[in-house]
């Protein structure tokens, strides 16, 4: 069966969705302080819980 489109008007244009804001710089400040510490106790937290655990196993010798 045939189908006339020719009186169809043309889609509109593809468009990328919206983009969400940036960041503020209090955002990004307090980001950056989060990321630090997380970084800081990735670093420390593993001495800290083998320091424990040294601890209990003299503590129950």
């Amino acid at each position: 069966m045939f189908v006339d489109f020719r009186d169809q008007p043309p889609p509109p244009p593809w468009q990328p969705p919206p983009r969400r804001p940036r960041l503020t710089a209090r955002q990004e400040r307090t980001l950056a302080a989060i990321i630090g510490v997380n970084v800081l106790l990735l670093i420390v937290a593993p001495i800290g819980g083998a320091t424990i655990i040294g601890a209990l196993a003299t503590l129950f010798r």
